[in-house]
């Protein structure tokens, strides 16, 4: 078979074919960097006061803090204390120690004796597993964490049904606060979403003090019923935290905070 011969490329071809790469390249980058832009303002609430801890605010809530856990790596409570903020005082931070059965995090107790030498008040949450018994998952929250007078009440972290029937979790979840509060003898506080309070929480566990997360509102979490601490942005950035952080505020004043605290 005869072979064909190769059509040679024009220049002015070539050029064009550069031309449309280059075009092609520039705005990719232009792309990126649009994005990067959306994606960081993303994380900002609209409306507010004035940026602080790298979001804007919902106004007229003085008292705020944050919630790690071992994501987050080491934290310098010190360097966190000190963080700038106008208009605003970073008082307590939430810190995971437990989860289901026998999980504790690693960084628990780290975080726990620092925290009580930096003078912001603390509190410890069990991040709970709808597939596990209430009264055992109790039972490591107990043994890890030790509350003292000016700490926070125990808190349980309940996101997820995990194919587990409403009821069921619901039952579970009860048997868990009764026990805790039965120990610490102070009632627990209930951290959750928004939606899943409402759609499989609700009513029955509405004499519990409420932790809520829901992003992006101005002023409020969206959620029919009285509220005491709002995570309202994953978004955060304070000194001594390395990346994004969970951001909270506290429903009232100074002298409703430390009414909320053990005594």
């Amino acid at each position: 078979m005869a072979k064909r011969k190769r059509r040679k490329i024009s220049r002015k071809t070539e050029r064009w074919l550069w031309l449309i790469l280059l075009a092609i390249g520039a705005g990719w980058i232009f792309y990126l960097m649009i994005y990067r832009k959306w994606e960081d303002a993303a994380i900002v609430l609209p409306g507010g006061s004035e940026e602080v801890f790298g979001v804007k605010v919902p106004q007229g809530y003085p008292i705020h803090g944050i919630d790690v856990s071992s994501y987050q790596g080491q934290v310098n409570w010190q360097e966190l204390k000190a963080t700038p903020a106008a208009d605003v005082s970073l008082r307590f931070a939430f810190v995971k120690a437990t989860e289901g059965l026998n999980d504790t995090d690693k960084m628990f107790v780290q975080n726990w004796n620092q925290l009580r030498l930096s003078g912001i008040t603390r509190g410890a949450y069990h991040f709970f597993l709808a597939t596990k018994s209430g009264k055992q998952q109790a039972l490591q929250y107990i043994k890890q964490v030790t509350l003292r007078s000016g700490d926070l009440p125990p808190v349980i972290d309940i996101e997820k049904l995990y194919g587990v029937k409403p009821a069921l979790m619901r039952e579970r979840v009860q048997e868990f606060l009764d026990m805790v509060e039965d120990y610490y003898q102070v009632k627990p506080i209930i951290y959750t979403y928004a939606d899943f309070y409402e759609r499989y929480l609700g009513t029955a566990f509405d004499k519990y003090p409420l932790w809520v997360a829901h992003y992006f509102e101005l002023q409020r979490p969206r959620v029919g019923r009285n509220w005491h601490f709002w995570q309202y942005t994953e978004g955060g950035k304070v000194n001594g935290v390395r990346g994004k952080v969970d951001c909270n505020l506290f429903n009232g004043d100074s002298v409703r905070f430390r009414q909320m605290l053990i005594r």
